[in-house]
């Protein structure tokens, strides 16, 4: 299907509300990846939704793919977690790979994400410690990545090293994730994002080409800050604020519907459901707000852009923990079943705040810019 910008929200709509809510409590469930899901984004032309219309992308940008992962992580957080990633590592490709692999991107026939996180250096995931080293005409890595979204099915990952030989914090490579010596520990057994396939990862002497490299050696650093952190930064508040989305519209679907038979009201004739459900919007709707602002000063290049990415991501994972607090007492004991669909919202809205950058890391961030401090 080729999906234009005229017609690609009817696209998301068709695809979120057929496959992508058909399967997310299997995904849930079993702890399975998203695969149908996937593939019904990829026929709908939507994994291209972040790359340039000469890589065969739908060239929509950051807005665009913002408005994708916001509504699919209203049916399923795993979906949409993935699909960040994926933006993510397309976002790398399309800035500092061949033409030929930005066009698999954005096809989805190459399916990206990135493995930046390791035990070593933490939520400080700027800082690598893998190493990569000349080897006959080749480039050896050794790594041992702790988190890789989409590990099992990705092509190849965004992978971070030292740099070569130049001074800086990192280097930035394409690594198949067939590469002899990638093993994949497996399977992810998580709280929440349970479909999202993060796993270990790591690379006993991974040989990859020199041309694997994406820009230039002890770049890493510049990519990551330039590149990849607005992108996900934004999706990532982006997903937040669609699982908000997703557990407020159940929590009315529940509280219009469920009555005390004694008196025949329902839940949303009580004025404390009312009170608890309005402050369910007011805070979805703030961080809504703060979102396109953000992307407003991105697309503007406005001064504060860079304090409006570290904030995005902070306020809508506090809030979308607040407002699934809400919706856990509003549903009351159903909250607690799985057919009600909130308790699935509330473990996957936990998520967020241990992603690297992790919320505290970005206060201590936003702290340090509101002061006039280097961020690093």
């Amino acid at each position: 299907m080729n999906t234009t910008p005229e017609t690609f929200e009817a696209a998301i709509e068709r695809v979120c509300s057929t496959t992508i809510a058909e399967t997310a409590a299997a995904v849930d469930r079993d702890g399975s990846f998203p695969l149908q899901s996937i593939q019904a984004l990829q026929a709908a032309g939507l994994l291209g939704a972040l790359s340039s219309i000469e890589s065969g992308g739908l060239g929509l940008g950051l807005a665009g793919a913002t408005r994708v992962v916001r509504r699919v992580a209203e049916e399923c957080g795993s979906t949409a977690m993935v699909l960040t990633m994926h933006y993510c590592g397309a976002a790398v490709l399309e800035a500092h790979a061949p033409i030929e692999v930005r066009r698999e991107a954005a096809s989805g026939r190459h399916f990206s994400t990135l493995a930046f996180s390791e035990s070593g250096s933490r939520s400080h995931f700027w800082v690598p410690v893998s190493t990569a080293e000349t080897h006959n005409g080749h480039i050896r890595l050794n790594a041992s990545k702790s988190w890789v979204t989409s590990a099992s099915y990705a092509t190849a990952y965004v992978w971070s090293s030292k740099p070569l030989a130049a001074s800086g914090a990192s280097t930035l490579w394409l690594v198949p994730a067939s590469a002899p010596g990638i093993e994949i520990r497996g399977p992810f057994e998580g709280m929440g994002l349970r479909g999202n396939d993060s796993s270990p990862v790591t690379a006993v002497n991974v040989d990859v080409a020199p041309s694997a490299m994406l820009g230039n050696d002890g770049q890493g650093f510049d990519i990551m800050m330039g590149v990849v952190m607005p992108v996900f930064a934004v999706l990532n508040a982006a997903c937040s604020n669609g699982l908000m989305a997703g557990a407020l519209r159940r929590t009315v679907e529940h509280a219009a519907g469920t009555r005390h038979s004694d008196t025949g009201a329902s839940l949303a004739d009580l004025p404390t459901i009312r009170n608890y459900i309005a402050r369910m919007r007011v805070k979805a709707d703030m961080s809504d707000a703060l979102l396109a602002d953000t992307l407003a000063a991105i697309t503007a290049q406005r001064p504060d852009a860079t304090l409006r990415v570290l904030e995005c991501k902070a306020a809508a994972g506090e809030a979308a923990n607040e407002v699934l607090d809400l919706a856990m007492r509003v549903c009351g004991g159903a909250a607690f079943r799985k057919d009600t669909g909130v308790e699935r919202f509330f473990r996957d809205a936990r998520a967020a705040g241990v992603m690297a950058p992790t919320t505290d890391v970005l206060y201590d961030f936003i702290g340090k810019a509101v002061c006039g401090l280097p961020l690093f």
